[in-house]
C-alpha cells in the first residue's frame, strides 16, 4: 500500500507541476519616420562624331530622380559651364580648347520648351512614385558655323527642388 501512496503521490506532483506551466505576452513597439527625400541621377546627351553643322543635331540624356513617395519636385539646369544663360549654353573645345559650340536642353520632345533653373517657368515638375522615375533631357545643336575640329564640353548642374 505504500508504494501505491507512493506512486500516486509522485504522478500527483508531475501533473501539479505542469498544471502550475503559464504563459504572459506584451508587444514590441516598431517605428520608422520617412523624411521627404530625393536623390539625382544623370545618363549624359552624347552629340557623337559631328562634321559641318549645317543641320539641327539632336539627341537625347536623362534625369534620374528617386523622391519619398508623394514628394511634389522641380527639376532645373544651369546655364552650364560655359554659357551665358540657360539659353544660350556652349560646349567649349576645339584644337585650342577655346572654340564655342551652341547647343540647347528642352523639357519636350518638340524641342520648344527650353531647360532653364526657375521653378514655376522653366524647370520641370513633378510628383514622385517612391520609385525611381525617369525623365528624358532632350538636346539641339542647332545649325551653326562650325568650329575647328576636336572634342567639345560641358557641365550643367542639376537641381532638384522638393
Amino acid at each position: 500500500m505504500r508504494i501505491k501512496l507512493l506512486i500516486s503521490a509522485s504522478i500527483l506532483a508531475l501533473v501539479a507541476g505542469q498544471a502550475q506551466a503559464a504563459t504572459t505576452t506584451t508587444t514590441l513597439g516598431v517605428s520608422v519616420t520617412i523624411a521627404a527625400a530625393c536623390t539625382v541621377s544623370t545618363s549624359p546627351i552624347a552629340f557623337g562624331t559631328q562634321g559641318v553643322l549645317a543641320a539641327n543635331v539632336d539627341q537625347t540624356g536623362s534625369v534620374i530622380v528617386t523622391c519619398t513617395k508623394n514628394t511634389a519636385y522641380n527639376i532645373g539646369f544651369d546655364q552650364g559651364a560655359n554659357g551665358a544663360s540657360v539659353s544660350a549654353r556652349k560646349m567649349k573645345g576645339g584644337a585650342t580648347n577655346t572654340d564655342l559650340i551652341n547647343y540647347s536642353l528642352f523639357r519636350d520632345a518638340a524641342r520648344t520648351s527650353n531647360w532653364g533653373n526657375t521653378v514655376g517657368t522653366d524647370t520641370l515638375a513633378g510628383n514622385a512614385t517612391g520609385a525611381a522615375d525617369t525623365v528624358t533631357v532632350y538636346g539641339r545643336i542647332p545649325v551653326q558655323a562650325t568650329g575647328t575640329a576636336g572634342a567639345y564640353t560641358d557641365t550643367v548642374n542639376v537641381t532638384v527642388t522638393y
